[in-house]
């Protein structure tokens, strides 16, 4: 009977709002998404992954140079540290001068380095470009959705704020429910529902944003209460962007709410007040708070 290939179950991991889940037999692909890694790297993981490649390119030409009958000029006895130090110097195309390629040997392992080293110059630094220049938004949310009556009736709210304070024109936002449901053959689903937004778009987001959705008939929520939300392993998903008007970009946002954030029956804490010279005091300590409806 011939032998069947044995297949590699590697469990990963993924972060969606405040859960876990965990995936198997989906090979995460290393080297064929290395660009989508770098780039979603943390900075300091980024630039030690940067310096250890420069020090591993360097020792494995240090060391090319080692098996030369004297390729480089002013270096006693192939002094490894020597050959080491001159590979940086080609790599980083600095040449200082002192120590340099004398024989065909060392030139030709010098023509090789100096065009790697090239290569990953302008590899890294596209990467730190694309980096640095991809556009951020700085939007805050409020740690809590809350339901409560809003102009007399049951309103699902949510605050949020623009952290820089600058103009987003033409910000959106979109809201969704997603929870799990059975079918009449027993299996389980996990469902969206747009959620309709009172006012979905504003020309000018400055300082903050309420955004409303009626809990009428038509709304998924209509007869729901926290603990069916919970049974249903429900989530609120939030997407905002709009167009920064400092850099002309783009700006996208997403934030994630689980069933157990929501507050039945609270309000936000008013954040608004007059400052003593008489000016709009916006008391952002104050965001997330919320307080019992009356």
């Amino acid at each position: 009977m011939p032998r069947r290939k044995r297949i590699e179950r590697k469990s990963h991991l993924i972060r969606f709002g405040h859960r876990e889940i965990e995936t198997l037999g989906l090979r995460p692909g290393f080297w064929t998404d290395l660009y989508h890694r770098s780039m979603t790297v943390y900075w300091p993981v980024f630039f030690g992954s940067a310096a250890l490649v420069f020090v591993v390119l360097n020792a494995v030409f240090a060391f090319l140079y080692s098996f030369g009958d004297k390729p480089i000029a002013n270096v006693a006895r192939n002094n490894p540290l020597d050959l080491f130090y001159f590979s940086i110097e080609t790599l980083a195309t600095v040449g200082y001068g002192d120590m340099h390629p004398q024989t065909d040997y060392g030139h030709l392992v010098a023509t090789v380095e100096i065009f790697t080293g090239m290569c990953f110059l302008a590899v890294l630094t596209g990467l730190v470009f694309a980096r640095f220049s991809r556009p951020r938004a700085r939007f805050v949310f409020a740690e809590h959705p809350v339901v409560a009556r809003h102009d007399g009736r049951p309103t699902l709210m949510i605050r949020m704020a623009n952290a820089r304070h600058n103009t987003i024109s033409r910000a959106s936002a979109r809201l969704w429910l997603i929870r799990a449901e059975r079918t009449k053959e027993g299996d389980q689903l996990r469902r969206f529902y747009e959620l309709k937004l009172d006012r979905h778009e504003h020309p000018m987001f400055v300082l903050s944003w309420m955004l409303f959705h009626i809990i009428d008939q038509d709304s998924p929520l209509h007869g729901k209460n926290a603990s069916d939300l919970a049974e249903a392993e429900a989530l609120l998903v939030l997407n905002v962007g709009g167009v920064d008007d400092s850099s002309a970009q783009q700006l996208y946002a997403r934030h994630v709410y689980s069933a157990a954030d929501l507050r039945w029956r609270h309000r936000y804490r008013d954040i608004t007040s007059v400052s003593p010279q008489g000016r709009l005091l916006l008391d952002y300590t104050k965001f997330h708070d919320v307080v019992p409806e009356e």
